[in-house]
């Protein structure tokens, strides 16, 4: 974000009370949504610019500035990484990633659709066919446009080695292949610190495949193209160029691996070509041609279901010609087969408990109904609105039935059990060490599962989720589509709303109070004057950045505790990015400095520090600094002890008293301070505003520095929609013909 030149406030209505602070004015009008967070980038061969950006791309190039960082978990170099602290749930989970592979393997072809496919997407998969039987190379099969002269690739090039993709905790490389991957390294000029990481993850033989094709160096997170390219024509010299294949084979992968950390499982071909073509790719369509070829990335084309003709079409309308009525084709979408495998086993999954499910009548509410006739129900509501499935889990239980609530983040189930209701976190259900057992084929003791927070589901996570359900057991997702989506890839819960295939049951309980009422307008797009008697919403206007942190600082320190009762250690600061003047990073240092000075003698951190931890990618826990020893950072995390190696604190830790509303969401605090500085304007959406505010229990005070941009991004400003293909995969396996 830029430094702004300076906003004025908009005028405070009287219709709130202000805090007892002149400076502060109450204003009734609440505040609008900056749009989805972008993952802040962490470069890992060379210093990485700070990114200020903060609406959600579309495209890969955007996409490519975010990079990584603590908020997603990826590992910083070393010789030797640790084993993430979540080893066992990582380990539960690969177990279970194989056996879906394994499933997977037993079909045809890598995707269900890819036998329908038309034009362009047919031409690259009978390119990937014919590259795999030998009777033909790729280019044999691609039709499209004459292609500007480029640069060829060296005679003596070695041929490609697709790398595979990335893993969420790589094992431990063995010594010798980190030392041989070091000596790389150095003849390229790259930081020998990243031997570790290279190691893990192109695996063994790792200094052999990176001396052939240096640009597997983008395997490493955190690794940009630039950089990749320098190391190459060290290693290479004059022997390679922007064209050659090896070059354009790693960007078409890291293009879509960027892009999944925008939360995207596949691109269009257009947008691809566009990312390659910014990387001064000369022939975007034959680097595409080429990577589809050497099976680096897959190609799909959703088959298109003609419009159904709408009740009351008269004939003059139905005599229109033929071509005014045909639907535009499905656009050509390219991906990686993670994401596919993925979304394809999650497609099957749903589907197969849908038509294995035994219908039943269930008496009681509207859900407990639908739960009772239907395998998969999907359940749509605010804040008061979780009452309704753990309800339905309770009446299951008394129905004799194995019942479970399960939750996205600690603090949710801790405020499920302050309120007498069990509940596990998915990631504990997924590892073992919560919830109930497997059987022999992997599959959970469990009848009725109820998951909140479903839109905090990537499409990994609610892939191996699925897979663990056995037949006949139903499924309740749960959760408020007007939130941000999940950190990771895909958008699984508004997909499977899309695709109107099962039944969605819209709660009608609304939430309380005047942090309820204004939640509620933002998520419709209206921001409402609310009355806040108890200064339950406080705006407190702002001319800059600068000032926007220090208003921040005084309302944590001094002026919340002090007004409204809630301590400093339960109000949470949430911002638009990581970067910028008001971002995580200036704001964590501020309140640092008023909370809990001190030198930061343990890797920047001092015991009291409050910090925002990454266990495993995708996933944020918040806790305190306890001490450290030789091993590493040790934490409190909610009622649990916490041990960061000491290798992994600058990857999967920060400081957490300001966090992002991605890193936010699944959690709420008595009391939130949502800053929105004048160089935010720009990242302000409906979903971000409403996500940010709504993390609030008792108490919102709105830094507002963005003028008449907060109203026209609740209204107006919707956040960029992600690139996936569960819906369609849906629709095809579920749909009924009168749909």
């Amino acid at each position: 974000m830029t430094e702004p030149a300076g906003e004025t406030a908009p005028e405070a209505p009287e219709a709130v009370a202000p805090l007892d602070e002149p400076a502060e004015e109450a204003v009734a009008e609440p505040v609008a949504e900056p749009a989805e967070d972008v993952r802040e980038g962490a470069g890992a061969a060379g210093p990485a610019a700070e990114s200020g950006e903060t609406a959600e791309s579309a495209t890969p190039d955007a996409a490519a500035e975010a990079g990584t960082d603590a908020e997603t978990g990826t590992a910083q170099a070393s010789d030797t990484p640790e084993l993430s602290d979540a080893q066992a749930e990582l380990a539960a989970q690969r177990e279970l990633r194989a056996r879906i592979e394994a499933r997977k393997a037993e079909k045809e072809g890598p995707v269900a659709s890819g036998a329908k496919l038309s034009g362009t997407a047919a031409d690259l998969l009978a390119a990937v066919r014919a590259v795999e039987g030998g009777s033909a190379a790729g280019s044999a099969f691609y039709e499209a446009p004459e292609p500007a002269p480029r640069r060829p690739a060296p005679e003596a090039a070695p041929a490609m080695t697709v790398r595979p993709p990335a893993q969420s905790a790589a094992p431990l490389p063995a010594p010798g292949t980190t030392a041989a991957v070091r000596e790389v390294l150095a003849r390229g000029g790259a930081p020998e610190s990243l031997a570790g990481q290279v190691a893990a993850v192109l695996g063994e033989g790792a200094a052999g495949a990176l001396g052939e094709d240096p640009w597997q160096l983008l395997a490493v997170p955190g690794v940009r193209p630039e950089q990749a390219d320098g190391f190459a024509r060290s290693l290479l010299g004059a022997a390679c160029g922007p064209d050659d294949p090896r070059r354009t084979v790693a960007l078409t992968v890291w293009l879509l691996e960027q892009a999944a950390l925008q939360g995207h499982t596949a691109l269009e071909l257009q947008a691809l070509r566009a990312g390659l073509a910014r990387h001064t790719v000369s022939d975007p369509d034959k680097a595409v041609e080429v990577a589809v070829s050497e099976g680096a990335v897959l190609v799909f084309q959703e088959e298109q279901e003609g419009t159904a003709e709408e009740p009351g079409t008269d004939e003059e309308e139905s005599a229109e010609p033929a071509e005014a009525a045909e639907a535009p084709a499905a656009p050509v979408l390219l991906g990686l087969d993670r994401y596919a495998l993925a979304e394809e086993s999650l497609a099957d999954g749903l589907a197969r408990l849908v038509r294995t499910a035994t219908a039943d009548t269930w008496e009681g509410a509207e859900l407990d109904r639908a739960a009772g006739e239907h395998g998969l129900v999907l359940h749509t509501g605010g804040e008061a609105a979780r009452a309704e499935p753990v309800a339905l889990v309770a009446a299951a239980r008394e129905r004799g039935l194995r019942a479970l609530v399960a939750v996205h983040s600690e603090d949710a189930r801790r405020a499920l059990a302050a309120a007498g209701a069990d509940a596990v976190t998915v990631a504990a259900l997924l590892s073992g060490t919560a919830g109930p057992g497997r059987d022999e084929e992997g599959a959970f003791a469990l009848d009725v599962l109820a998951v909140l927070d479903a839109p905090q589901l990537d499409v990994e996570t609610a892939a191996m989720l699925v897979e663990s359900l056995p037949d006949g057991c139903r499924l309740v997702l749960s959760g408020d589509p007007e939130v941000l989506g999940a950190p990771g890839a895909g958008r699984v819960f508004t997909d499977a709303l899309a695709a109107r295939v099962c039944p969605r049951i819209a709660s009608r309980v609304p939430d309380p109070g005047p942090l309820g009422e204004l939640v509620s307008g933002i998520g419709v797009g209206e921001l409402n004057q609310v009355e806040a008697p108890g200064k339950e919403v406080v705006i407190v206007p702002v001319r800059d950045a600068g000032e926007a942190v220090h208003r921040t600082v005084q309302l944590v320190a001094d002026s919340v505790p002090r007004a409204i009762g809630v301590p400093s250690e339960q109000t949470q600061v949430v911002t638009v990015g990581h970067g910028g003047s008001a971002g995580t990073r200036a704001l964590n240092a501020a309140l640092k400095q008023r909370l809990n000075p001190g030198p930061g003698r343990f890797g920047g951190y001092d015991p009291g520090d409050r910090v925002a931890y990454a266990p495993v990618p995708g996933r944020t826990v918040t806790g305190t600094v306890v001490s450290a020893d030789a091993e590493g950072l040790r934490l409190r995390c909610g009622d649990e002890d916490v041990l960061v190696p000491k290798d992994r604190v600058d990857s999967a830790l920060r400081h957490g008293w300001a966090l992002t509303a991605h890193q936010a969401a699944g959690t709420r605090w008595p009391a939130v301070v949502a800053v929105l500085p004048g160089d935010a304007a720009a990242g302000l959406s409906r979903a971000w505003v409403y996500t940010a505010f709504g993390r609030a229990e008792r108490h919102l005070s709105v830094v507002h520095g963005v003028d008449q941009a907060l109203p026209r991004a609740v209204a107006e400003g919707i956040a960029p929609e992600r690139t996936t293909r569960l819906r369609p995969l849906l629709e095809g396996l579920l749909a009924t013909p009168e749909e």
